[in-house]
């Protein structure tokens, strides 16, 4: 065993929570260490955001070159090649990865490779090739999330396969049942079903994408279902079981009980905290409901200990652990320090038509007793989606209709993703609609579906 080594800081943890926290806190002035037990950038850069976005670019140019004949562009023999989108999916994420890893080297931050479990004041045994351990003044926990799967239910890899295995599929499946509608089923049924398969999604909820305003996710579940997918919703899945190396889904729906058989099944019902095996017990580190419990400036209940991402519960978004990185050292320099308010943090999902949203949704704001306005404008007569094509979809402003001050943003639109930030910056300022409304967009974006919803919520639409 080698020498112990001390640092002001050891982030367990290299995800997009973990590894932005360490070049934070290096930036600082703080000597600090990376310890990862996988690859640089975690799950999102090599197996979630990342690759699975680049999956969905091939997705949507395929989808955008078999009507390109709407363009006046004659293109033949039009086909996809499955090993190659996969290929470049890799190398988009090896990418990734080594961009990060040059993010480490340019910061001075030192990367110890091995599973890092706490040993007690300040001290972590890292286990991999070559066990050491390390002691240090503080220490974040960033150890994100892995795939749940359900009671009774045995992920193979097979045919039973979660979101890591479906990243890297040989062959498009013919037939695929995706148990769970959010946002990481949705994405795989708009990816599969384009590229050929036939795609059955089964959400224990009454509606797709349960998370998000009801008229977003009534419209996509719409959209959808035109596209051929079969969305069964309020429905329970009570066994997969296999049968000829297919997958039987035994499933009870409100109108009795059905067998979908198929060739792959995708467990995306959500994730649990990876906290198992660090120590966390020993060190004084209690848990809630699955995962590690912080308060307002992301401590843990042992001293000198934070967590920050995934490992800490909802949002369970990358973007959300960033920013909780950057909280978390403040916290560690005496500084001030927010506690991330889940209805500030963007959510998107990034199937096709997207979805974005940020703030609470109409009925939220109804139960939290609001005098709610709202604003809603379509795509369908804006300049800039007819001449693109993509017309489907709109936006909502919800907002509260005594001060007009915005309470939620929903869009369901091509580009929804990119335009979600604006409303997030609006949310973020405390922003009225009529700021946004009042505000120039250029002609013709998008954008401007946004500026004529937040006109409507005030009584003020000129296009409508």
């Amino acid at each position: 065993m080698s020498e112990t080594k001390s640092f002001d800081l050891a982030v367990v943890g290299s995800g997009p929570g973990g590894y932005v926290a360490a070049i934070r806190a290096a930036q600082q002035g703080l000597s600090t260490a990376l310890i990862e037990a996988d690859r640089l950038g975690g799950v999102c850069l090599n197996w979630g955001c990342i690759p699975s976005k680049a999956l969905l670019s091939s997705a949507r140019l395929y989808e955008q070159m078999l009507r390109a004949g709407d363009f006046g562009i004659s293109v033949a023999g039009i086909s996809f090649d499955w090993e190659a989108i996969v290929k470049r999916s890799r190398q988009v994420s090896e990418r990734a990865m080594r961009g990060v890893k040059y993010l480490m080297k340019k910061n001075g931050i030192a990367v110890i490779e091995g599973k890092g479990v706490l040993t007690g004041r300040g001290g972590i045994r890292v286990e991999g090739e070559q066990e050491q351990t390390l002691k240090a003044k503080n220490i974040i926990l960033a150890t994100g999330a892995a795939a749940r799967s359900l009671p009774g239910v045995e992920i193979d890899g097979n045919v039973v396969i979660t979101s890591r295995e479906a990243l890297a599929l040989q062959h498009i499946p013919e037939s695929i049942v995706i148990v769970g509608g959010g946002a990481i089923g949705m994405e795989f049924a708009y990816l599969f079903s384009t590229f050929g398969a036939r795609v059955s999604v089964v959400e224990l909820l009454e509606r797709v994408l349960p998370q998000e305003d009801a008229e977003v996710s009534e419209e996509l579940q719409r959209i959808y279902r035109k596209k051929g997918m079969h969305l069964f919703t309020g429905a329970r899945v009570e066994s997969i079981g296999l049968k000829n190396g297919c997958a039987q889904v035994a499933m009870k729906t409100a109108d009795g009980s059905e067998t979908l058989e198929c060739d792959k099944v995708l467990i995306a019902v959500g994730v649990a905290g990876n906290v198992d095996a660090l120590g966390l017990e020993g060190a004084g580190v209690a848990l809630e409901k699955g995962f590690i419990r912080v308060d307002a400036s992301y401590r843990t209940s042992a001293d000198g200990i934070r967590a920050i991402g995934d490992c800490i519960g909802p949002p369970l978004l990358a973007h959300a652990a960033s920013r909780e990185g950057i909280e978390a050292v403040n916290s560690v320099l005496g500084r001030k320090c927010s506690r991330l308010k889940d209805e500030l943090v963007p959510s998107c999902t990034y199937c096709q038509p997207q979805v974005a949203s940020v703030g609470i949704t109409e009925a939220a704001a109804k139960e939290k007793g609001y005098a709610v306005t709202v604003g809603k404008f379509p795509f369908r007569p804006l300049g800039k989606a007819l001449a693109s094509g993509e017309t489907e979809g709109f936006v909502k402003v919800v907002a509260d209709k005594k001060s007009a001050g915005i309470l939620g943003v929903h869009i369901l639109g091509s580009e929804a993703t990119e335009l979600i930030p604006e409303a997030s910056l609006a949310r973020w300022l405390d922003s009225t609609a009529a700021d946004i409304h009042s505000a120039v967009h250029p002609h013709p974006t998008f954008s401007e579906a946004l500026m004529e919803a937040a006109a409507s919520a005030v009584g003020s639409a000129i296009h409508l």
